[in-house]
């Protein structure tokens, strides 16, 4: 059964607009706008982790087993999505993890500048994970 990617390619492209967005005004623009931005660069970056793990999960239930995935922790998922191919270094995804993490307990502008530093990071990964998706969606 092939999976339904829309919801996982919309919120990529979103993260990515978002980026394109700081990066080509975030200089000309007075403080309050860039920390407009930059929330908005963590919001999708929120929601593009969160359906990229959902998705990784999804795959593995349908092509490998429900049972694969049943209670595991998010690096043995990471380890098995790695393994299928899925995604290339369960570290660099856990580093992600540990980002969006941040987002849900604090909130200051060192932290909020971390997590937006490593949201432009985890763009290029979350595209590399919807290409693997989108060869292996049987």
């Amino acid at each position: 059964m092939k999976l339904d990617l829309t919801s996982l390619e919309s919120a990529v492209a979103s993260l990515e607009r978002s980026i394109k967005a700081a990066a080509a005004h975030e200089a000309s623009l007075p403080p309050e706008l860039r920390e407009t931005i930059r929330s908005g660069i963590i919001q999708n970056f929120e929601v593009a982790y969160e359906l990229s793990w959902k998705m990784m999960k999804r795959w593995i239930e349908t092509n490998i087993s429900t049972e694969a995935v049943d209670g595991v922790t998010r690096r043995e998922l990471f380890r098995q999505a790695a393994e299928n191919r899925l995604i290339e270094d369960v570290d660099r995804w856990m580093g992600f993890h540990s980002s969006r993490n941040e987002t849900s307990h604090t909130y200051d502008q060192e932290t909020a500048e971390e997590v937006s530093a490593c949201a432009k990071e985890f763009a290029s990964a979350a595209q590399s994970l919807l290409t693997a998706l989108r060869e292996r969606n049987d």
